[in-house]
C-alpha cells in the first residue's frame, strides 16, 4: 500500500487463525492503521488479496464485509454524541434487519417484532457483558471518555461478528479502564456465547503479552516477526525497533 512514493505497507502477509487474539504492534507510523484499514475496506492495496474465511474480499465494501462477519472499532472514538448509549448500540443491528420500508415507516408487523427480538439482544447480551446498564439512557457525548469506548465496542458486537477488529482499545484509558477493557476483550473472544476472532493494535505491551496468542510486528511498514509472544519480546530487532531495553523488561518482570 502506497501513497504517492511513501510505502505504507510493504510485502506484508498475515494470516490470522479462528478463535485467536492476534496482535499487531510497531511504533507510531508503522503502518498498523493503513492495515486495518485495508483489512475492512477503507483502503484497497496497489498490490496483493485480502481473503476472509477463504474467500477474495478485494472488492467488497466496507459495509459489504460487515455483512460478512467483520466488525471494527477505532482509534479515535467515532459514537453519535447526541444519541443514547442504546440507540448506538442498536445501530450495529442494521445488517440483521429484515423489515421492508412500509413496516418500517408504519413501525407495525415485523418491523414492531424485529425491534423487540434485537433489543431484547443488547440487553442480555451486550449491556450486561458490558456492564452499562446504568448508562443505557444517556446521551453519549455527555459520558466519560472510557465509556465511550465501551459503547464503541458494544456497537461492534451488535453485529455479532466473527472477526473483530480493536484499533487502539485502551488509548486514553486509565488504568481501571485497562483492566476493565482487556477483561471483556478476553470474555469476548473466550466465552462460548462469542468465541470471536481478534486483531488487536494496540501500544500497552503489558496487555499485549498477557492477551495475545500471536504477535505480529510492524516497522516502517515491513514485517519483522510473526511469533508467539515469549518470541517477540526475546527478538533482537524487536527491542530495537519498538519495545526497548525498559520496556522489554518491565513485560518480563
Amino acid at each position: 500500500m502506497y501513497f504517492g512514493r511513501v510505502g505504507a505497507l510493504a510485502g506484508i502477509s498475515l494470516e490470522v487463525s479462528k478463535g485467536e487474539i492476534h496482535s499487531i504492534i510497531g511504533p507510531n507510523g508503522a503502518g498498523k492503521t493503513v492495515m486495518m484499514n485495508c483489512i475492512n475496506g477503507l483502503y484497497r492495496p496497489q498490490r496483493g488479496n485480502i481473503y476472509f474465511k477463504g474467500h477474495n474480499i478485494d472488492k467488497l465494501k466496507p459495509h459489504a464485509r460487515a455483512e460478512l462477519g467483520i466488525a471494527r472499532t477505532f482509534q479515535k472514538v467515532e459514537v453519535f454524541g447526541g444519541m443514547t448509549v442504546l440507540d448506538n448500540i442498536r445501530l450495529g443491528r442494521h445488517i440483521h434487519l429484515r423489515s421492508g420500508i412500509t413496516s418500517g415507516a408504519l413501525h407495525v408487523g415485523k418491523t414492531a417484532h424485529e425491534e423487540i427480538e434485537h433489543r431484547a439482544f443488547i440487553e442480555a447480551e451486550i449491556i450486561d457483558l458490558l456492564e452499562i446498564e446504568h448508562i443505557r439512557d444517556k446521551p453519549v457525548g455527555m459520558l466519560p471518555y472510557g465509556l465511550q469506548k465501551r459503547v464503541e465496542l458494544g456497537r461492534a458486537l451488535a453485529l455479532e461478528p466473527e472477526l473483530l477488529i480493536l484499533d487502539e482499545p485502551l488509548a486514553g484509558l486509565n488504568l481501571e479502564e485497562v483492566e476493565d477493557m482487556a477483561r471483556f476483550i478476553l470474555d469476548i473472544n473466550e466465552e462460548e456465547r462469542w468465541k470471536v476472532t481478534c486483531i488487536l493494535v494496540e501500544h500497552d505491551m503489558g496487555v499485549v503479552m498477557d492477551l495475545s496468542d500471536r504477535v505480529f510486528v510492524l516497522n516502517f511498514g515491513n514485517k519483522i516477526i510473526d511469533g508467539t509472544p515469549e518470541e517477540v519480546q526475546n527478538h533482537p530487532e524487536v527491542i530495537k525497533a519498538y519495545l526497548g531495553e525498559e520496556d522489554l523488561y518491565a513485560t518480563r518482570r
